[in-house]
C-alpha cells in the first residue's frame, strides 16, 4: 500500500513566526489537529492542537480572562513546536509508519519530498481506518 493512498493531502502548513492566534483560527477552521511548520518551504516542525492548548492560558475565551491571559495567544509557533520531526519519505511503506508510532511518542508522521517540503501527514487515525477497511472487505476477524 502506497502512503499516497492513505496520507492526507494537501498539508496545513504555518511559519515559525506566526503567533498561537493564527494557529488556533487555523485550527478551528480546518479540524486538523497538526499543522507542518515550514521556512521557505521545509518542513522544520510540527504544532499539534495539544501543544497549542498546554502553551495558552487555560482562561483565554472566558469572560474572567486577564491581559495576561489573552497575551498568551501572541507566543509564536516556535516557542511550542515540535522541533525536527520524525518523518517519512513519500517512497517509504505503511510499515515503516506504523514502526515509527510504536518507537516514538508521536501522533503524526510527516511525509516529505526529496527537498524535505511536506507533501502529506499520516496520523494514528488514518491507520486505524485503513485496518477498519480492510476488516470490512474481509468481512471476518484481523
Amino acid at each position: 500500500m502506497k502512503l499516497s493512498d492513505i496520507m492526507s493531502s494537501p498539508v496545513v502548513t504555518c511559519s515559525p513566526d506566526e503567533t498561537l492566534r493564527v494557529v488556533g483560527d487555523i485550527f478551528k477552521r480546518t479540524q486538523f489537529h497538526h499543522i507542518l511548520v515550514t521556512e521557505q518551504g521545509v518542513l522544520t516542525g510540527v504544532v499539534s492542537d495539544r501543544d497549542f492548548l498546554k502553551a495558552i492560558s487555560p482562561n483565554v475565551g472566558k469572560a474572567s480572562a486577564t491581559a495576561a491571559d489573552r497575551a498568551t495567544l501572541n507566543k509564536r509557533v516556535s516557542q511550542v513546536m515540535s522541533h525536527s520531526p520524525i518523518a517519512l519519505p513519500s517512497t517509504a511503506k505503511l510499515i515503516d509508519v506504523v514502526a515509527l508510532f510504536n518507537q516514538h511518542r508521536i501522533s503524526c508522521v510527516p511525509i516529505i519530498n526529496d527537498q524535505r517540503a511536506p507533501v502529506g501527514i499520516i496520523t494514528w487515525r488514518d491507520i486505524m481506518r485503513v485496518l477498519l477497511e480492510k476488516y470490512q472487505s474481509k468481512q471476518g476477524s484481523i
